[in-house]
């Protein structure tokens, strides 16, 4: 009876009282993902024109960009003068903020932040309209593999942002919506024995979380011999992070429900999720992806970086907004039905890919392979600086004593070429970064067409 109540009497009161349409926003997106693929491109050039009218009427930031690219409001077609612009970076965000605001947005702007995962963090502006279809893409998604609004879902979630708003009132709110928070940001051994007891108390339809952060309790839960009571659980949803094969195959096989990709971020908003068919649809009725490499537009098919146009924030609008991960369109349509464009699986950021003096790119994967099939390593972190040194550090396991450096050096070594300084090391832990995400591979360096002298690179 409770979820009932808090999905359909208690959360759509919460969020009329907040000025947010979510429910009415989801009933729309329930409806829109099923019309035929030309519907949703009509849909998205009606939405693309009025964004960037509005944007030109009201934040002088982006009159001042379409005046300069003559794409204002006597050009017409919406795209043409999307395609003028260039992108929009954080960098630019940062030194012109104030500028990038409707300050007359319907109820008010919102104060967010991501949680510099890759940098310094951004500071950025919610309007209720795009909190609103953000987070209605997010109920529809989950309606997907049978979880309603209201039914219980556990969070392994580690963002300083939500670790701030876990107060009282914050522990109330999910307690009426049926909501429980786990931080990612405390593993500890005795910690994760309390996580598994609260898992069988709380009993959830779906798990939401990091995938490193799952796979870590996961492997815990194995170490105790602990068979969790997962009668109710539906589907895992992962996000955050790049989700490698192995770590879908082990949350799978544990829980086994369906385990789902999600793709997105505070800033960029909800841009695709992945389907019960596996396919990776975007949420065409409130983003607009283009992948650019270099500022052009690849082919269907090819990668590139991700750039997102978020048709409902008017606030803070993000018009062709880089997002530095990389990720790739395809053709056709799902066999699940949906009219939504479909993504390739996303390949993560930029900075995942070790890059070689000799101009050569290694994806994250070619190294993290070797490192798991090393036997007593039970955690790792391999860093590439600005000179491409490689530094690889490893938090050993109860088997450490059939490990030597030397022999994971050896793995991995013929991966880099000789010529590149590689430092491995023992380290008693591996934090998570800033945003509570534990990446494999962080690479500081570019691409690069010649070799150079290269120095020792101290672990970051």
């Amino acid at each position: 009876m409770w979820p009932l109540l808090a999905g359909y009497a208690v959360y759509p009161l919460h969020e009329r009282l907040l000025g947010r349409p979510t429910f009415r926003c989801w009933r729309e997106l329930e409806r829109s993902q099923w019309t035929a693929p030309s519907e949703l491109r009509r849909l998205q050039y009606e939405k693309l024109q009025r964004l960037l009218n509005h944007a030109y009427a009201n934040v002088p930031f982006y009159r001042h960009r379409l005046d300069e690219r003559d794409a204002g409001p006597a050009c017409g077609d919406p795209l043409a003068r999307l395609h003028r612009l260039p992108a929009l970076t954080k960098s630019e965000i940062r030194a012109s903020l104030g500028a990038l605001l409707w300050p007359d947005a319907p109820g008010g702007l919102f104060q967010s932040n991501t949680g510099g995962s890759t940098g310094e963090p951004l500071t950025f502006y919610l309007d209720r309209r795009r909190q609103a279809y953000d987070q209605a893409a997010r109920m529809r998604s989950h309606r997907w593999f049978g979880v309603r609004p209201g039914e219980r879902e556990m969070y392994l979630w580690g963002s300083p942002i939500e670790k701030e708003r876990n107060g009282a009132l914050k522990r109330f709110r999910d307690a009426l919506f049926n909501h429980r928070l786990l931080d990612a940001f405390n593993m500890s051994e005795a910690r994760l024995d309390t996580y598994l007891d609260e898992w069988d108390r709380f009993r959830p339809a779906c798990l939401f979380g990091y995938p490193t952060s799952i796979v870590r309790f996961v492997e815990h839960a194995r170490s105790r011999g602990r068979r969790l009571n997962t009668t109710r659980l539906k589907a895992v949803f992962v996000t955050g992070e790049v989700c490698y094969p192995q770590d879908r195959a082990t949350i799978g096989e544990f829980f086994g429900v369906p385990v789902a990709d999600g793709y997105g971020s505070r800033d960029a908003g909800f841009i695709a999720h992945e389907c019960p068919q596996g396919r990776m649809h975007i949420t065409a009725e409130n983003v607009l992806v283009e992948i650019l490499d270099h500022d052009e537009p690849v082919a269907v098919g090819e990668a590139g970086e991700i750039v997102v146009t978020h048709l409902d924030a008017y606030g803070m609008p993000l018009i062709r907004y880089r997002t530095g991960d990389v990720g790739r369109l395809l053709p056709g349509r799902c066999a699940c039905g949906r009219g939504l464009p479909m993504m390739g699986v996303i390949q993560g950021r930029s900075t995942d890919f070790l890059y070689l003096p000799d101009g050569n790119v290694r994806h994250a994967l070619s190294i993290i392979y070797p490192l798991r099939a090393s036997p007593g390593i039970r955690q790792f972190r391999v860093v590439q600086a600005e000179d491409y040194g490689v530094c690889v550090e490893i938090v050993a396991d109860d088997r450490a004593e059939q490990l030597t450096l030397d022999a994971v050096a050896k793995r991995i070594r013929p991966l880099l070429g000789g010529g590149l300084a590689l430092d491995v090391r023992f380290v008693e832990r591996i934090e998570p970064n800033a945003a509570g995400k534990h990446r494999y591979v962080v690479s500081h360096a570019r691409p690069a067409v010649s070799s150079d002298r290269h120095r020792e690179v101290p672990c970051g």
